[in-house]
């Protein structure tokens, strides 16, 4: 056994069953955050635009290529360029050319924070 692993099972082992629980919760945490992290910069899913693709369909897209992206760290941008569309009236192409750029964007964000 490593010498970290002999300490942390010393502290452990010299803790009441409550602070034990909060060690161990804890451990848990930081496990759940290290898979996330591994998650959230994986590569994204080549699923290709098909033709005459609305902007709803666009963001699901999207969405299912970009998981490692937190939506809603791109829905108060993707939901404006939506009503951009729906409301104004611009070129669905043009709005999904724009969404697109986005999930890039915030995924190359993404990879530079974790490298």
């Amino acid at each position: 056994m490593k010498r970290d692993q002999q300490a942390l099972l010393d502290i452990f082992d010299s803790l009441d069953e409550n602070q034990q629980q909060s060690l161990l919760d804890y451990a848990e945490f930081l496990q759940a955050k290290a898979n996330t992290q591994c998650r959230q910069i994986s590569a994204p899913l080549a699923i290709p635009r098909p033709e005459n693709e609305t902007v709803v369909g666009a963001i699901k897209r999207l969405k299912r290529s970009y998981p490692m992206i937190d939506s809603m760290k791109v829905f108060a941008v993707a939901s404006n360029l939506m009503t951009d569309h729906m409301v104004k009236g611009r070129d669905s192409e043009e709005v999904i050319s724009e969404i697109e750029a986005l999930f890039e964007d915030t995924y190359q964000k993404i990879r530079r924070e974790f490298e």
